[in-house]
């Protein structure tokens, strides 16, 4: 994965949401026929400027893309003529106000809605969720799984793939609960298994939980032969392409494609000699891994998956594809789950019940960006969606200068009858700005620790 893959990847994630959360408060204030003076992708010195629209609104792209804005007429900012007045931001209820403001995080939610309900639609190949033999002395083996359990059903919902069984597994660690998990094995005898999550670290959610609880993905032993190369990957870099049988690793023989995962994982950016059978002809090729972090350790990574047969695509994959109606409500369930359990999330982090280290900064989500796009079109999708719901929910906090400070100020009004006074306005600014400044230093050492220590 090269730097400008990356850089281009981020850039676009930002415009779009940028666009998507900007206009809706765009298209909120014409609505309530506020004028819009200005619609900026970006802060600092303007890059292009167009004029569009009866009121000539300026259409700005902007040095800086970290944000945008929608500047309205207001008697606040600059004097307004009489004619105008009735147009300006400052002159609406406080009805029209709170739209124009909760229409930014709305449109967020509404793009994330539309992303997954369309992703549904047009079905998504998931792992069925069937576990592997948990290791001793994990939870899972104290629950009684065992290797070829297929998941039916947490608390008596379904779950039809392993990454729901994952999401609905994170949700019940963070809120430390005993869940019961219907199982069926492979003789299809159906039973009913207890996994106590009490007592799990509630700050060891987002790290590889799955692994710690002992649930791990059911693989079929499959050949040591590639299927597909991840573009950019080390392995593509390495010269290896699909199809290529790969018989050794620094010399020593592989039976399994778990045995050449296992040489991978063990050596992050340290070279790997790889011996590869393509065709009639056999050679050597040194391959370094790319080293990723997975449950606070650093491993390898070359960027390729293996060859499936159509048998063992049909036991491990199901296709999961909806009706428009289903879509839409399963998107709308989703994108809720996920807004709830970011707010738990930061509670949490409020608390202290869960580390800061969480919190993820620019870098980390330009590397998320570059690492979606890379594999395909359908990740990159689902990457938007998700920091999409993130954008939403942190700008409803309510803390000045986000729309939920707004929000806040507004609902002040509402039940006093008269607006906030511009000393608690002025103090409240004051306040969250050193707050929103307090998360940028923690969510940039994030990064840089994640960037410099794996």
């Amino acid at each position: 994965m090269t730097l400008l893959h990356t850089v281009v990847a981020f850039v676009v994630a930002l415009g779009v949401l940028i666009v998507v959360h900007e206009y809706g408060h765009f298209l909120a204030a014409r609505l309530c026929n506020v004028k819009v003076l200005r619609f900026s992708v970006g802060f600092g010195r303007p890059l292009a400027t167009w004029r569009r629209g009866p009121d000539r609104t300026e259409w700005v792209i902007a040095a800086i893309p970290f944000g945008g804005y929608v500047k309205m007429l207001d008697e606040r900012e600059a004097p307004v003529p009489p004619a105008e007045q009735a147009r300006a931001f400052n002159r609406q209820g406080v009805g029209k106000r709170l739209l124009i403001v909760v229409a930014g995080p709305a449109f967020n939610f509404l793009f994330a809605i539309a992303v997954y309900a369309g992703l549904y639609m047009h079905g998504l190949p998931e792992a069925r969720p069937i576990v592997a033999e948990p290791p001793a002395a994990t939870l899972a083996q104290a629950a009684g799984f065992r290797s070829g359990d297929t998941v039916r059903a947490i608390d008596g919902q379904p779950v039809e793939t392993w990454q729901e069984l994952r999401w609905r597994m994170l949700q019940a660690a963070l809120q430390r609960q005993r869940i019961r998990v219907e199982v069926i094995d492979d003789r299809d005898r159906i039973s009913v298994l207890t996994l106590d999550l009490s007592a799990f670290p509630s700050d060891e959610v987002e790290s590889d939980m799955m692994e710690r609880l002992g649930l791990r993905l059911f693989r079929p032993a499959l050949p040591p032969v590639l299927g597909q190369v991840v573009a950019g990957s080390a392995a593509e870099r390495a010269g290896l392409a699909a199809g290529d049988r790969i018989t050794h690793a620094d010399g020593r023989a592989l039976a399994t494609w778990e045995d050449l995962v296992q040489a991978v994982r063990q050596r992050p950016e340290r070279r790997l000699q790889l011996t590869v059978e393509r065709r009639a002809t056999v050679f050597k090729v040194d391959v370094t891994p790319d080293a990723v972090s997975a449950g606070g350790t650093r491993i390898g990574r070359i960027g390729a998956a293996p060859e499936v047969s159509a048998d063992h695509a049909g036991r491990i994959f199901v296709q999961v594809r909806h009706g428009p109606v289903d879509s839409v409500a399963k998107a709308i369930a989703k994108t809720w789950d996920i807004s709830v359990f970011s707010l738990r999330m930061l509670g949490k982090m409020l608390l202290g019940e869960v580390s800061w280290k969480h919190l993820s900064g620019p870098v980390t989500i330009a590397d998320f960006a570059g690492r979606s796009a890379q594999l395909g079109w359908i990740p990159y999708l689902t990457f938007l969606a998700l920091i999409s719901i993130s954008l939403g929910v942190l700008n409803l906090l309510p803390i000045p200068p986000l729309d939920g400070g707004l929000l806040l100020y507004y609902t002040i009004e509402v039940l006093k009858g008269s607006p906030a006074s511009e000393r608690a306005m002025e103090l409240g600014q004051r306040v969250g700005i050193a707050l929103l400044l307090m998360l940028m230093a923690f969510a940039f050492f994030n990064d840089l620790n994640r960037l410099f220590a794996g």
